[in-house]
């Protein structure tokens, strides 16, 4: 039987080590004699493994021989080997069943670390932090061990951005920052990571730093260590230090950078290159320092990715680099743009004596206006006051219209709840990526309070400054009449209700298609509409967020539409 769990992982890392040839044993078509083959061979490989244990030989392993195409529970299908190594490859694939790319990490069943991988993919998956690329699924299957991750195709590795040269402080100040914090969260989960070298960090298109490879990465290759801690918070100021130098701190080259001389030791980024912040770069070498040594030898080093983090947090703030203004080029005057080229120069000419009219209404025809006017408002005042006189002395009509007192039948009818059919995670651009876990929607109105959608983290209640809200957009399989919906969050979050076009038969792709109806913030909010209003399409738009364990996300428990 399979063992399937839903999990998350990182992209692998295609690091540049050799490959490995796969191999595949032929498989028996007759059934007794591949029961009898089957017998013969366990008991060969039980012996051959006793004799490699008995002198001291590692068991030889060997890769599944797979090819691209191939399908993995008749979902997955394998497009590109971007890393084989030491019995494990590791895929860029297709997620045919939901229609995305994924990455795969492979690996046979009987390998030494298949065990431990399985693991470490089911811990890492537990954390759900978005900071985090996200296992999807980890699996054993017949022979193969195989582990599902997201793939960022929108993401570029540190790697790739050092390439082009030092990140700016600013930059670099976010990526020390974004790492530090959620390295400290995953080690209060018990969760290390151990090969945090620059093709593992990412930066997404909007700025966000993300981490593959947690856990994962070091259980492929089995790296283990006694001071997890410290190895990764070595290895943050390493990349520290790779952003403001574009050299590796250490004297042999790595990851496409230059390492340093030879017999120097380990120098203060703003020793290597001039123009380094000096904050930063004394950050780097308390990360970097084992012995309590540092740029001024008069901070303690930082020996937790926690301990690093709140270095960081107590720094000033790096602001971004203002905008360059760039003047537009001076506009050049030629005699042929003031139109003299070729023309002859202008002549004087005599002036006239200008006729100045008479004032307004001074004119014959003015005055014969003037009594026009006064006669019209004589006859409107004379005319005004008989009708004032004829209505004070006429006598008061009787009111013979009947008094018709309401029956208890033509009471306003209550509201009643309005079922919703679907719905969807809605994160449109600009600023949006266009997905906010759309697999946890559902928990919006599954009619549980203890289950969630949640948005994504951010740095700041307003979306990090990146975006003016993100919400989930809710179907009513209909046009129905909406007069008020009622929101559950964990903790204080400013909300506002809109509504798709009455008559739409899609739902709008930005925010400003829909119609701001009614708005709020509080933990169980009740917003009512001015009016009802009938429609199919009601989007939950959340404007601000709360702060939870350090970072700013929305989290709806529940939502009703009502009639």
């Amino acid at each position: 039987m399979a063992e399937r769990s839903t999990a998350a992982v990182d992209v692998a890392d295609n690091s540049g080590d050799d490959p490995l040839t796969a191999k595949a044993d032929t498989a028996a078509t007759d059934g007794v004699a591949e029961e009898q083959k089957t017998a013969e061979k366990t008991a060969q490989a039980t012996e051959n493994k006793a004799v490699e244990r008995q002198s001291g030989e590692q068991p030889s392993i060997t890769a599944p021989e797979l090819h691209s195409g191939h399908k993995l529970a008749r979902r997955y299908r394998l497009e590109e080997c971007v890393t084989r190594l030491d019995g494990f490859s590791s895929w860029r694939a297709v997620d045919e069943k939901l229609r995305r790319a994924v990455g795969v990490h492979l690996l046979p069943a009987d390998h030494p670390r298949a065990r431990s991988v399985l693991a470490a993919a089911r811990s890492s998956a537990l954390l759900g932090d978005p900071r985090f690329v996200q296992v999807l699924d980890a699996v054993e299957e017949n022979d193969l061990v195989y582990v599902v991750h997201e793939w960022l195709p929108d993401s570029t590795e540190l790697t790739a951005l050092l390439a082009t040269g030092p990140l700016e402080p600013h930059d670099a100040y976010q990526l020390v920052s974004q790492v530090s914090q959620a390295m400290a969260a995953a080690h209060r989960e018990g969760l290390a990571h151990l090969r945090l070298t620059p093709s593992a960090v990412l930066r997404s298109s909007t700025g966000q730093y993300r981490i593959r490879g947690l856990a994962v990465n070091a259980a492929l290759r089995g790296i283990t260590t006694e001071r997890p801690q410290r190895s990764d918070t070595e290895a943050i100021g390493a990349l520290l230090y790779a952003a403001l130098t574009q050299r590796w701190p250490y004297d042999s080259d790595a990851y496409g950078l230059s390492g340093l001389p030879k017999g120097v030791g380990l120098l203060p980024p703003d020793q290597v290159r001039a123009g380094v912040h000096r904050g930063l770069s004394e950050i780097a070498m308390r990360a970097l320092a084992n012995d309590g040594a540092t740029a001024s030898r008069q901070e303690p080093p930082c020996t937790t990715p926690d301990e690093l983090a709140r270095a960081v947090a107590a720094m000033p703030r790096v602001k971004p680099p203002e905008p360059v203004f760039t003047p537009p080029p001076e506009y050049q005057h030629t005699t042929y743009q003031q139109g003299t080229y070729g023309r002859p120069q202008p002549r004087p000419v005599a002036t006239q004596q200008v006729v100045v009219p008479p004032p307004p209404l001074q004119s014959r025809t003015g005055k014969a206006l003037k009594w026009a006017v006064s006669a019209l408002l004589i006859a409107a005042l004379g005319l005004g006051s008989w009708q004032i006189a004829d209505r004070l002395l006429a006598p008061e009509p009787k009111d013979e219209t009947p008094i018709v007192h309401p029956s208890v039948d033509e009471k306003p009818a209550p509201s009643k709840p309005v079922a919703i059919s679907s719905a969807q995670d809605f994160d449109p651009p600009p600023g949006g990526n266009g997905e906010e876990y759309p697999e946890s929607v559902a928990n919006a109105f599954d009619g549980d309070p203890s289950t969630f959608w949640h948005t994504k983290n951010y740095t700041t209640a307003n979306f990090g400054n990146l975006k003016s809200g993100v919400g989930i957009v809710l179907d009513l399989g209909s046009a129905q009449k909406v007069g008020s919906v009622d929101l559950s969050f964990v903790g204080i979050t400013k909300v506002e209700v809109r509504t798709a076009p009455d008559g739409a038969s899609s739902a709008p792709s930005t925010a400003e298609g829909f119609t701001t109806q009614a708005q709020g913030s509080g933990s169980d909010v009740k917003l009512k509409l001015s009016k009802p209003v009938t429609t199919r399409y009601v989007l939950v738009w959340l404007t601000e967020l709360p702060l939870t364990d350090g970072e700013y996300r929305g989290q709806l428990t529940e939502v009703k539409v009502m009639s």
